[in-house]
């Protein structure tokens, strides 16, 4: 028995990533694999890797999940979260939560403490209490840009879908040693959303996927046409078809764009430990960490390379 080589890959979201954060983008997927990376060095659970990096991107103001997560038209934050287990095809998921700073940890819980999949608002917050999860208070989860957004959306002539393109959900997949696929994927979903609206996010083979047969995939972009598309588990049949994680990813997000012409992006990591992280939008922050090496971009193209321990050095330096 070959123990596996473990990968971790993780995104921010897809969309239009402005200037003046584009650092804070890469600084937070990258510090997000790394902690992955960790828990997977360690030994553990590709499940447990995958919780822990898209923890670590809900807590970091920069992406729209958890902490920074973009306001409803009442100017409440609502989040929607899955995670999935490739061995057993488990999965837990909450939608419209609000008050809970890390909405993965209760997908987690509902995964593996209900005989459920999906719990939403009212019940999933019921649930929560009885977990002894800590509650947030709603203001705390909300940064002055989030606020700022949907004001600017509420302006008669603004045109929110034009900020939609600035999409971040979060998400994860990894690989472990033992060769167990799982994924994560987390959001507080579309500015000024209708209340209760539940995106792709928290729709097990649309927002993510994983299956120890062929691999594991995490999405962001446009969620109602991801929804259309089931696009995480599309990509998994490419490759249970034959293409690799590249092709199976830019064959699904082509397929996307061309049919109801949704952009959004994917990462992937295979049964084999192939990976990808690929995107029709403008742009994507991703990292992924593999055999000690650190890779990580936003642009299309863009693929910087650094040692684990040259990466840990300047994590720990804070860049």
């Amino acid at each position: 028995f070959d123990r596996m080589k473990p990968v971790i890959v993780v995104h921010g979201g897809a969309g239009r990533i402005f200037k003046e954060r584009e650092q804070g983008c890469r600084t937070g997927v990258v510090r997000a694999a790394l902690q992955g990376y960790s828990v997977l060095k360690q030994g553990g659970s590709a499940l447990d890797a995958v919780e822990e990096a898209v923890r670590s991107m809900e807590d970091d103001p920069h992406f729209n999940a958890g902490y920074g997560s973009v306001l409803n038209e009442k100017g409440e934050v609502e989040m929607d979260a899955i995670i999935m287990d490739g061995k057993n095809l488990d999965s837990g998921a909450v939608s419209a939560v609000k008050c809970i700073a890390n909405p993965i940890k209760l997908a987690r819980l509902v995964m593996e403490k209900t005989k459920h999949m999906l719990l939403t608002d009212h019940g999933a917050h019921l649930f929560a209490q009885a977990m002894g999860v800590p509650e947030t208070p709603g203001e705390k989860l909300v940064t002055e840009r989030s606020r700022e957004r949907w004001k600017k959306n509420l302006e008669p002539d603004s045109n929110p879908e034009e900020f939609q393109k600035d999409l971040g959900t979060v998400g994860a997949v990894a690989i472990d040693s033992e060769g167990n696929v799982a994924c994560a994927t987390s959001t507080g979903g579309l500015s000024n959303k209708l209340i209760g609206r539940v995106g792709d996010t928290a729709c097990i083979g649309s927002g993510g996927y994983a299956d120890n047969c062929s691999g594991a995939t995490s999405t962001t972009g446009h969620g109602e046409s991801i929804m259309k598309v089931v696009l995480a588990r599309l990509i998994l049949y490419h490759m249970e078809q034959g293409m690799s994680p590249e092709v199976a990813a830019d064959t699904a997000l082509d397929y996307m764009k061309t049919r109801v012409g949704g952009l959004g992006g994917v990462i992937v990591v295979s049964n084999s430990g192939e990976w990808a992280a690929r995107f029709s939008t403008k742009q994507m922050s991703w990292a992924t960490v593999k055999d000690d090496k650190l890779h990580y971009g936003i642009y299309a193209g863009e693929k910087h390379t650094k040692s684990i321990d040259e990466a840990l050095k300047s994590e720990s330096e804070g860049f």
